[in-house]
């Protein structure tokens, strides 16, 4: 009993000291946040090109009136097959891939009005 008294009153001054001193030196080595890069103007850096917003909100616009043909295009087709199949008891695949198709397309042309 007395071994086992004197083993813990043993641990428990060295530990204690020990776990203050660490405790003490975590402390004092607080870390600083790190450093935010400057933050750079855009007008500052004469390397990068300059991107015309104009042209390209233009180029944006022609693009999404193709894909607004396109999209009406492959509607109209669709409709044409319904039409002619009895849709109740075929679905055929091609219809499943052109209505895949449409739905690709009008979320491309979301994404681009959008922005």
């Amino acid at each position: 009993m007395r071994s086992r008294r004197k083993f813990l009153t043993m641990f428990f001054a060295s530990g204690v000291p020990l776990g203050i001193m660490g405790y003490a030196i975590c402390a004092q080595e607080q870390t600083k946040p790190p450093a935010r890069p400057p933050v750079k103007d855009k007008d500052d850096d004469p390397e990068e090109p300059r991107i015309d917003s104009k042209a390209m909100l233009e180029a944006n616009q022609k693009d999404i009136k193709k894909n607004i043909e396109r999209l009406f295009q492959l509607a109209s087709e669709l409709k044409a097959e319904v039409e002619k199949t009895d849709s109740v008891q075929v679905l055929s695949v091609a219809m499943i891939k052109k209505a895949e198709e449409i739905e690709k397309l009008a979320k491309g042309i979301r994404s681009r009005a959008i922005g």
